[in-house]
């Protein structure tokens, strides 16, 4: 076993050493004239400016709960004394992947944009690859962070028992998730918020009062809006998918050190280990599928769908087919195999089943070479006001096959796990089952990111094409790429709330896992249990479940899964709401410059750019902050009063509303965007007609949809769930 686990930071270090390789090719690329160059050096200076003023509140926060974790590790002895440490090794890896991609997506674009000159292939390759450094950066730092702390923690953690130990370990490292959750949220968030407003400001302003195009270098707020990509769907995006990685492959450890915890320490060994190995064979089929990426000049949408469905479809037909193989030498002959080894493969198969199915239903209400975005462009010629309602209902009715999907993806890899035995007795080993089918959905996330991280570039490199003022047929050209950038970022949403469903379902199990621990910590070696008494160290989870009454006839279970629901809406609201007072602020400021800087739009005078980067940045930082905290605070609360049945009930209602929730708003905000594309190609009148104007608007409601509320409601059900992990210990000492 020892053997086989150093392939998972080998598999790291491939990782970044080919992500390296793709920044180097890219950096080679020429960057174009004198004014591309200048504009790309414009958004990068801004980008890095706001995360440099991102990372100061960032790092407020985490050294408060650090010390939090610490007083509760040091003085109160119910917690875990690694955890402060992991927490902020986990928010510092989380960080680092957000920004290692979002430096190279400001390199890449202007590059891209230059590129697409010679052909529409070139630029694909340049922005594609530099979307990989992205992805292979987020999962070899991943792989990296959890090989780390596998070695640290065996060589310092020594229970009473073998079995015990590695419990104790695999629960401890889950820790470091809620550091990768925590940073992820405020990224999302914060970089949400400002890419926004931003946005906004600059279509409402610009494209609908004034009628200049997108990204003209006559509109004050766009360079900002590209900075906005950059911060928002790179960096966000970025710390977002290491989290939901990690949290996957975490949960998965944890879960087959108890499942397996009475078969013998080498059976809970493998089951430990099987998690890693996925990732780390997914690390390389996700480099062999980049490479498969490529495109002919003059391709359709559909033709670069297509190439892009090659490289993906090609890695999870791999990993599928090495499941296999890495169970049949886990599981293979005599004495510590592991147990019902291809049936737990079928329960990964089903995992990348669902994450394929939720793309192609994403992409299919989300891409205007289908009917319902072509439909909801059509509203266009009777007003914004049908572009929004037929966008909300169209967001609506997507939630259908999606929710379906992982509820039959979850019964499925229950059952092949148990062999379709549903009981007490095969419970842990059914969730194990649902747990690794997660990993197998991330496995290939190295290229899946790439395809979502590609789709900003994409638009930053039309964004550089236009205030360049290049020939017409590149931004048409740069239209195309950035179109399908739409889609698959629509999608990439679709796998990281596909994921988080999974995975949340993952960490209930972990949590009450974690009650356990807690029940060792404050010293209480046996639980009474109704008439019988059963010692803690080997009670179950349906024991622990029993104890603290978890039932839906329990008040505090039902009260736990309002709170849950309403925290899923509250986040939305708070988050909608700050990219609509930031966005108020850009539109009176660009309405300002166009009323009082004379020339600007007759390009005589440059606007003041500087301005409404500044506005974008204050107000990032400023709104981040509540809706951040409260999905910190709000889990510690429900624990201290209401006791582990109310965080049961908190994360079962966050889990259930928060997933439809996420998949409505990221298919109708997808869906707005890409209707806009299909007029401006020429449909229903075009650009500057009032079919335009209508979709435009439809756009500005979508843009928070999809980009800010949206995506970060996946990281606040595991945030929620990583909270009460970590703060099981307290729970369990305060009940």
């Amino acid at each position: 076993m020892n053997a086989l686990f150093y392939a998972v930071p080998a598999a790291s270090v491939l990782a970044l050493l080919f992500a390296w390789i793709f920044f180097r090719q890219m950096m080679k690329e020429s960057e174009g004239t004198v004014t591309m160059k200048e504009i790309a050096q414009y958004v990068r200076e801004g980008a890095m400016a706001y995360l440099r003023q991102q990372y100061k509140v960032v790092i407020i926060v985490f050294v408060v709960l650090a010390i939090l974790f610490a007083i509760l590790a040091y003085g109160f002895g119910v917690q875990n004394p690694w955890v402060p440490f992991a927490f902020l090794t986990g928010g510092f890896f989380s960080g680092l992947a957000g920004y290692v991609g979002m430096r190279t997506a400001t390199y890449a674009s202007a590059r891209t944009a230059n590129a697409t000159m010679r052909s529409l292939n070139s630029g694909l390759k340049i922005a594609f690859r530099s979307g990989a450094v992205m992805g292979l950066t987020v999962v070899g730092l991943g792989l990296l962070d959890i090989s780390i702390w596998w070695i640290v923690l065996n060589a310092f953690v020594h229970e009473a028992s073998a079995a015990q130990t590695l419990v104790v370990i695999t629960t401890t490292m889950l820790t470091f998730g809620m550091g990768a959750s925590t940073q992820a949220l405020f990224a999302r968030v914060g970089g949400g918020i400002y890419t926004k407003a931003a946005d906004v400001g600059a279509d409402i302003v610009g494209k609908v009062e004034q009628d200049i195009p997108e990204d003209d270098p006559r509109n004050p707020a766009t360079i900002a809006d590209n900075v906005g990509d950059n911060v928002g769907d790179v960096a966000g995006m970025g710390a977002d998918l290491y989290e939901s990685y990690c949290g996957s492959i975490l949960a998965t450890m944890a879960l087959g050190a108890s499942a397996f915890f009475n078969a013998g320490t080498a059976v809970q060994l493998k089951a430990i280990m099987a998690p890693m190995l996925i990732a780390a064979i997914g690390v390389v089929l996700s480099i062999i599928g980049i490479y498969a990426v490529r495109t002919k000049e003059g391709a359709s949408l559909k033709d670069l769908l297509g190439s892009l469905s090659l490289g993906t479809n090609l890695s999870a037909v791999l990993i599928a087919i090495l499941t296999f193989g890495v169970f049949y030498i886990l599981g293979f002959n005599g004495e510590g195999g592991l147990p019902q080894w291809w049936q737990i493969s079928l329960s990964v198969l089903s995992g990348l089943l669902a994450g394929v199915i939720i793309g192609k239903v994403t992409e299919y209400y989300t891409s205007h070479s289908y009917k319902p975005t072509q439909k909801l462009a059509e509203s266009s010629q009777t007003g914004p006001a049908t572009v929004i309602i037929n966008g909300v209902g169209l967001g609506m009715i997507s939630t259908a096959v999606p929710v379906i999907t992982i509820a039959v993806a979850i019964l499925l890899a229950y059952g092949f796990a148990t062999g379709f035995h549903y009981s007490t007795d095969t419970l842990s080993l059914g969730l194990y089952g649902i747990s690794i089918a997660a990993v197998g959905m991330l496995s290939t996330l190295g290229i899946t990111l790439a395809t979502d991280a590609y789709g900003p570039i994409a638009d930053n490199a039309g964004g550089n094409a236009q205030m360049s003022e290049l020939d017409p047929s590149v931004r048409e050209k740069t239209d195309i790429l950035d179109s399908l950038g739409n889609t698959t970022a629509a999608t990439g949403k679709g796998f990281a709330i596909g994921s988080a469903a999974l995975t949340a379902l993952a960490l209930l199990a972990s949590y009450i896992e974690e009650l356990k621990i807690g029940f060792v910590h404050i010293g209480k070696q046996v639980l009474e249990i109704g008439d019988r008494t059963v010692q803690t160290v080997s009670a179950s989870i349906t024991d622990i479940v029993e104890y603290y009454d978890i039932t839906l006839m329990n008040p505090k279970v039902l009260v736990g899964v309002f709170i849950g629901s309403m925290m899923a809406f509250l986040f939305c609201g708070l988050t909608m709401n700050a990219v609509g007072r930031a966005a108020q602020k850009m539109v009176v400021e660009v309405r300002r410059q166009f009323r009082e800087i004379a020339g600007i739009l007759e390009g005589k005078q440059r606007p003041d750019y500087t301005s409404c980067v500044r506005i974008s940045t204050k107000a990032a930082q400023h709104e981040m902050i509540f809706p951040s905290l409260l999905a910190i605070i709000v889990p510690m609360l429900v624990g201290v009063i209401l006791g582990p049945a109310g965080v049961i009930g908190l994360l079962a209602g966050g889990l259930g509303a928060g997933f439809v929730l996420a998949v409505f708003l990221a298919n109708s905000g997808g869906a707005w965007d890409n209707a806009k594309k299909y007029v401006e190609e020429g449909h229903f009148g075009g650009k500057n007609s009032s079919s335009h104007h209508a979709t435009v608007v439809g756009d500005t409601v979508g843009d928070p949809f999809k980009d800010t509320s949206g995506p970060s409601l996946n990281i606040l059900i595991k945030l929620m769930s990583m909270v009460s992990i970590v703060m099981a210990g307290l729970t369990v000492m305060l009940h």
